[in-house]
């Protein structure tokens, strides 16, 4: 299990029963030989049809009961469907944006840790182990942000699943990653990266005041999905980039060298291996040189 800190310092915890299923998923023989099933193509469109559908919504009272859900603090809805709650909106007056344009936001609820990049870094994220060119498929445009901070924000299944953009500005095209499996043989099991990559969705944000930022973000393998709103676009800090339906989601932020200085409390966290606690639209850093 995690260690996980507030940013007032005091530990906190988060439900288990996620990294249960996923350990056995992933680190044995026969958890492997189901995951092989359940990935089938046919397998997630259905289970993804459930999700959307009436009849799922049987699924939603045990959720807000195990998850400690407070729905006092979501817009006031009657969901047609799991993934339509697992998506709910928050009140505004819950999340404030910090609008100072020097101040580097958390594009999401999450459990953050913050890596400086360089060309030997591993990063493990949703239970896989990514160097910066697999994370990217290849795309060279990794280079640039060698010496710059990677950025993981880790979803769990009782936090808020929708993000926004961290600055004012404009961005591509995305660029979607199938998620693939690797093998269920055990005398593999040590090797670098063997049981999976998850589907992942990445594009370049050319902020007003940060610079070149990519944003990748990443679903689970057999029903997580990632919905971003926009191709192309004009955005505006605070404004909604997209969701994550149901799976437990991550995004990472890529920021290039010399554009912020990192809060020293999330710094020094991370290199303890410690994650913290963060909220949409909070402050994570500030800008240099403004």
């Amino acid at each position: 299990m995690s260690v996980i800190k507030n940013r007032d310092g005091e530990y906190t915890t988060t439900s288990e029963s996620q990294e249960v299923v996923l350990g056995f998923l992933y680190k044995t023989v026969p958890g492997r030989m189901v995951l092989k099933v359940l990935t089938k193509p046919f397998i997630s469109k259905a289970v993804g049809v459930y999700l959307n559908s009436f009849l799922s919504t049987g699924l939603i009272k045990p959720f807000i009961k195990n998850h400690n859900i407070n729905l006092k603090e979501y817009e006031k809805c009657r969901y047609r469907s799991y993934n339509e709650f697992f998506t709910r909106k928050i009140k505004k007056d819950k999340r404030v944006i910090n609008r100072d344009p020097n101040s580097f936001i958390s594009p999401c609820d999450s459990k953050l840790s913050i890596y400086e990049i360089n060309d030997k870094n591993v990063f493990h994220i949703k239970g896989s182990a990514y160097r910066l060119e697999d994370l990217l498929d290849g795309d060279e445009i990794y280079k640039e942000f060698y010496g710059g901070y990677c950025m993981i924000f880790r979803l769990t299944v009782d936090d808020y699943h929708r993000y926004c953009y961290i600055d004012d500005g404009t961005k591509g095209e995305n660029y979607f990653i199938q998620g693939e499996l690797h093998t269920v043989n055990p005398i593999a099991l040590e090797h670098y990266n063997i049981y999976k990559r998850n589907c992942r969705e990445y594009t370049v944000l050319n902020t007003e005041h940060f610079g070149k930022v990519i944003q990748v973000d990443v679903g689970a393998m057999m029903i997580g999905r990632i919905k971003n709103h926009h191709g192309k676009h004009a955005f505006k800090r605070g404004e909604e980039k997209g969701m994550f339906e149901f799976g437990g989601s991550t995004t990472v932020l890529l920021v290039k060298k010399d554009q912020i200085q990192v809060d020293a409390d999330l710094l020094e966290n991370s290199k303890e291996n410690i994650e913290t606690v963060v909220k949409l639209g909070e402050q994570i850093g500030y800008k240099l040189h403004a």
